[in-house]
Order: structure tokens, then sequence, then C-alpha cells
């Protein structure tokens, strides 16, 4: 069986950890167009665009460069990671996804989140006190604009709508109509596999840390809700793996260059949130195999993708290649090998499995 492959970004700008060299936002968003380019011309399946409202990521408005990214591209699928639907009113992202959709022949994809970071909430006027019913009350309304064109719907944080007519509608699919590709992102709780299946919604998880395969049983559980799902999407469960990577074309080279742009990334979330500081021994034991972080040469990466597949089954593998404001040549040259030497190492393999 084929397994899609990509990237994602947050879109860094951070100052560089070795050089101190800063990036202003303006080159950090054209970089980003860079690399979804190069991510189609060699191959690969996805790229997804990163929403946050922090003076150390220059993504804002994902729909705005996911835009920019389906108009110099042409097969490959760019979509939203995540975009932050609780703090959003699901008519308008449902409009500037659909009309995305229709002029990109259905390459967008909408991936739905609550979002690991807060700063959206207050900006927009929403209650984190309200965290949970936000989001399960705004995916539904999505979820009834994708079905029909007209919708009549009240709930508590938007005004109602009385036979509501939604336009544009999206492109017509091979196997899932006129509709919108929504998945749901999660970091990995029951609750949250268990709404994505029971929506009948492909599955995106989140692994930045532990062991990837103890988040079978979270697979397991979401497959199973989606078979008793009510109104199922008619393409059948699909689960993303989304979590840190970079490549070399030395092993040990990839984990000596990347350590520095983890830890200052890992550094400052830390001392955010109050968590211990991350050191080298914690990289190192989560670069290793069996761990979150696939960093390495491309032959040791594409292994453990397989080894990994053999457990979850996943359907796509997507990495964050940047933190911490990677410099674009070292980023691109990451990519060049995920495409051009992981994945047919991976699809090979897979393919003999298969058979």
């Amino acid at each position: 069986m084929d397994m899609e492959l990509g990237l994602y970004t947050f879109g860094d700008i951070h100052p560089d950890p070795v050089t101190g060299a800063p990036t202003s936002p303006a080159q950090r968003l054209r970089d980003v167009l860079e690399r979804i380019r190069l991510a189609e011309e060699v191959g690969l399946d996805y790229v997804g665009i990163g929403e946050h409202h922090r003076p150390d990521y220059a993504i804002s408005s994902p729909s705005t460069v996911i835009a920019a990214g389906l108009a110099q591209t042409s097969r490959i699928t760019v979509g939203s990671a995540v975009t932050v639907l609780s703090t959003e009113d699901p008519v308008r992202v449902y409009q500037q996804f659909a009309t995305m959709d229709l002029y990109s022949g259905g390459r967008v994809e909408l991936l739905a989140g609550r979002g690991s970071f807060i700063e959206s909430y207050p900006l927009f006027g929403a209650s984190l006190d309200d965290y949970d019913e936000l989001y399960d009350e705004k995916i539904g309304l999505l979820l009834a604009l994708d079905e029909a064109e007209r919708v009549t719907w009240s709930g508590r944080f938007r005004p109602p709508l009385e036979d509501a007519l939604v336009l544009p509608r999206p492109s017509d699919k091979p196997g899932l109509g006129s509709r919108l590709r929504i998945a749901v992102a999660t970091g990995g709780s029951p609750r949250s596999s268990v709404r994505a299946g029971a929506l009948g919604l492909p599955v995106s998880y989140a692994i930045i840390g532990g062991r990837p395969a103890s988040f079978a049983s979270l697979v397991e559980t979401y497959r199973l809700s989606f078979s008793h799902a009510v109104n199922p999407r008619p393409d059948g469960p699909f689960v993303s793996v989304a979590g840190m990577g970079f490549l070399a074309d030395d092993g040990r080279a990839a984990r000596e260059f990347f350590y520095p742009y983890w830890r200052e990334s890992m550094a400052r979330i830390a001392a955010e949130r109050g968590f211990s500081q991350p050191n080298r021994i914690a990289f190192e034991s989560q670069a290793a195999r069996g761990g979150a972080y696939f960093v390495g040469q491309p032959e040791e990466v594409a292994e453990r993708i397989v080894e990994l597949h053999g457990v979850l089954r996943h359907d796509r593998q997507a990495f964050q290649m940047d933190l911490s404001g990677v410099p674009q040549r070292e980023s691109l040259h990451a990519i060049e090998l995920l495409g051009t030497q992981v994945a047919p190492l991976v699809r090979e393999a897979l393919g003999r499995a298969s058979a």
C-alpha cells in the first residue's frame, strides 16, 4: 500500500540559535512557499500550514498561505495544521476552504483543532472556560455546512442560521463527492479519538514525545468508533501522524545539526509552561529507534517509518523539520531527501509487505 509523506510548518522566526541571525516574517513566508514548491517537485504528498498568534511564528492566517501555496503547485495537497476552529467562524472558514478547494481541484485540507497555544482565545473574544463546548459546537456547524448548501442551525457562540445559503460549494471528488477534506487534530486524548471516529472524519495525531507505537490503542479506538459512525466519510477512516523530524546525508550529522534548534524551541515552551528544561540526553532518547523524533539519514528514517506503520497502520506521516528557524538551505535539503530517498524506500517496503 502507499502511504503519504510530507511536512508541516508554523513559519518559525526565532533568531537562529547557532548564528544569532534574525529572519523577518516576510522572508519566512517566502521560504515557506519555496518549500511547498520543492515538496511537490520531489514527489511528496502533503504540506501543512500551522496557525499561531505569537511573535515567534510568522503564520497567523494559514488559509492565506495555503492559498498562495496551492496557486503555485498543481498536484500536492496543502492544508492547515491546524485551523483553530474554536476561535473561528465556521461559516467563513468553510467559504475560504471551499474557494481554495474549487480553484485547486480539490487539493486543500482543513485540519480542525482546538490549539495547543491559547493566544487566539482572548484575541477573538473566546473564553477558555468554554474550551470544549466551543469546539464541539463549531465542528458540528462546520459539518452541517459541508452536508448541504442551505443550513438551519442555532447555538451558543454565534448568531443562528435560518435556511442560510452558504457558497461556494467544494469541487466534486472521487469517493467523497462535493465535500471538503476535513480532519480532526488531537494531541492524543481518548476522547478526541472517539469524537473523530464518531464524526466519521480522518484523524491526525500530533506525537511530540514519548513512544509513537503507544498510540496504537488510540488508533484502534478511533477505527472502532469510525465503524459505528452515523454519517462517516465515504472514503473511510484515515490516520495521520505528525511529529518532529530532520534529514541529512549522515545520521549523526543530522542529529548534531538539529539539536540546537530543537533545544531552543523546547526551552522556550518549557519556560512558559513550567516544564523541566530540555537536554541532550532527552533529545538522543527521543531521536533513537522507537522515539518520537525521526532525525537521521534517509535509510534509517525510512526504516523507522515502516516499522511504525507496522504498528499503527497509518495513512500519512508528516514532519516538522524547521524548528526555531532552521536555515532555508538545510530545510530544502531535508525536504529533498524526504521526497527523493525516504519516500521511495518506504513505498517499496510497504509494497513488498502488501504483496
